[in-house]
C-alpha cells in the first residue's frame, strides 16, 4: 500500500498568520516552493496560501505586502490528510476539493506537502491522467 508519507515532499514548513506576506514571498524562495500552510496562534493549520495568491489577490489589487498577513489570504476550510493515508485517500481528497498541493500532517505536526508534481512522479500513469482530469475539469 502507498501512503502519503512515500509521496510527499518532506521538509514542509509553515508560516504564522500574522506573518506578512513579504516574509511569506522570502520562505517560498528560501525553500523552493510555490505553497505555505498556514497556522493559527494555537499551531493548527488555518489554511494555505500560494505565491500566486500573493499576487492576485495582494499585488494586482495594489496592497503592500509589507502590511497584508498571510492571515489575509486564508480562505475556507484547510484540506489535509494524514501521512498513513493511502493514495487513494490523497487523490480522492485533492480530486474533490480540486486542490493541487495537500500538507501532510503526522501526530498533529506538519511533516509534508504532496503536490501535483509528487503525484506525477510516483504514481502510474493510468492513476496520474484520472487525477489530472479531475483537478483541470470544468465540468461541476
Amino acid at each position: 500500500m502507498t501512503r502519503a508519507k512515500d509521496i510527499m515532499h518532506e521538509g514542509a514548513q509553515w508560516i504564522t498568520r500574522d506573518e506578512t506576506l513579504t516574509r511569506a514571498a522570502q520562505v517560498m524562495q528560501m525553500l523552493d516552493v510555490g505553497a505555505l500552510p498556514v497556522s493559527d496562534d494555537n499551531g493548527r493549520m488555518c489554511g494555505i496560501i500560494t505565491d500566486r495568491d500573493i499576487v492576485v489577490k495582494c499585488l494586482a489589487q495594489g496592497g503592500n505586502p509589507d502590511r497584508a498577513t498571510a492571515g489575509d489570504l486564508c480562505e475556507g476550510t484547510p484540506r489535509w490528510i494524514d501521512a498513513n493515508a493511502d493514495v487513494e485517500d490523497v487523490l480522492h481528497e485533492m480530486e474533490s476539493h480540486k486542490i493541487r498541493r495537500l500538507p501532510v500532517i503526522e501526530n498533529k505536526r506538519l511533516v509534508g506537502m504532496i503536490s501535483e508534481a509528487d503525484v506525477a512522479r510516483h504514481l502510474p500513469d493510468n492513476q496520474v491522467a484520472e487525477f489530472a482530469g479531475m483537478i483541470y475539469s470544468t465540468a461541476k
